[in-house]
C-alpha cells in the first residue's frame, strides 16, 4: 500500500509541477501579446471603417511589431474610434503627425494597424494623443475595379480574334493586302522600277557633269565645298593652338 501511495503522489506532485509550468508559460505568452510585462502607452485615431480590424491585433511601425490594438469602439454611424498600446521604447520614434493606416499581414493575413512615419522636425506623440488615419481601400472596391479590367480585356480579346478571323479569310484591306499575291506581285515590280529609275537618275546626273554646258557650274560646286572644307580645317588649327596656349 506504501509503494502505491508513494507512487500516486509522485505522479500528482509531476502533473501539478507541469501544470504551474504550462501555466507560467500561457501568462508570459499572453502577456508578452498584450504588452503586459512591458511599459506602455495610448494613442486614439478613428476610421469611418475598421475593414475587418479587431482588438489584439498589433501595431507596425517601419515593418516592426510595435503595439497593440486595445479596443474598438463606435462613436456614431460614421466614426469608430480605435485605441493603441504602444510601447514606451519607441515613443521617441511615433511622431505628432503620424497617420495610422489599416493594413494586412499578408495576402490572406490577418488585419493589422500600420503607423506611418512623420517629419524628423515634429514633435514626439504625447500619452492618449489622438493622431491622423487613412480610411482602408475595401476588397470589394479593389474586386470590382479587377472585374471591370477583366470584362475590357474579354471584349479586346474578341475583337481582336474577330479581326484575325478576317484577314485570314482575306476580307477587308488588309486582308486582301495579305493573301492577295497580285498586291504582293505590284508591290515588288514598284520596288523593281524605283530602283530603275534611281539608276536612271544617277546616269543623268553623270552626263550632265560631262556635258560642256553645265561643266562650269559642278566645278564652281566643287570648288566652294573645297574652300568650306578649308576654312573649318582652318578654324580647327586656330581653335586647337588657343587651347594650347591656354594650357601652357
Amino acid at each position: 500500500m506504501e509503494k502505491h501511495s508513494i507512487k500516486f503522489k509522485v505522479r500528482l506532485g509531476l502533473f501539478i509541477a507541469g501544470g504551474l509550468m504550462i501555466f507560467v508559460v500561457a501568462v508570459f505568452i499572453i502577456g508578452r501579446q498584450k504588452n503586459l510585462f512591458i511599459p506602455v502607452y495610448k494613442l486614439t485615431t478613428t476610421f469611418s471603417n475598421v475593414s475587418g480590424l479587431e482588438v489584439g491585433n498589433n501595431i507596425r511601425f517601419s515593418g516592426i511589431n510595435i503595439g497593440t490594438v486595445d479596443n474598438i469602439t463606435i462613436i456614431n454611424d460614421s466614426t469608430v474610434q480605435v485605441n493603441m498600446l504602444i510601447q514606451k521604447s519607441v515613443q521617441k520614434f511615433i511622431k505628432s503627425d503620424c497617420e495610422a493606416a489599416i493594413g494586412s499581414a499578408g495576402l490572406i493575413g490577418d488585419r493589422i494597424l500600420v503607423i506611418t512615419q512623420g517629419s524628423s522636425d515634429a514633435v514626439s506623440a504625447k500619452d492618449g494623443q489622438y493622431i491622423l488615419s487613412k480610411e482602408p481601400i475595401e476588397t470589394d472596391a479593389i474586386m470590382a475595379t479587377l472585374q471591370v479590367t477583366v470584362n475590357s480585356a474579354a471584349i479586346v480579346a474578341t475583337q481582336l480574334a474577330e479581326i484575325m478571323v478576317k484577314v485570314n479569310s482575306g476580307s477587308g484591306t488588309l486582308g486582301r493586302f495579305i493573301q492577295d499575291s497580285t498586291i504582293a506581285e505590284n508591290i515588288n515590280q514598284t520596288i523593281v522600277n524605283l530602283k530603275k529609275s534611281s539608276k536612271g537618275l544617277d546616269e543623268n546626273m553623270h552626263a550632265a557633269k560631262e556635258n560642256f554646258l553645265f561643266r562650269g557650274y559642278y566645278k564652281r560646286k566643287e570648288k566652294e565645298a573645297e574652300k568650306i572644307k578649308a576654312d573649318s580645317a582652318l578654324k580647327k588649327a586656330e581653335e586647337q593652338k588657343v587651347i594650347d596656349k591656354k594650357k601652357k
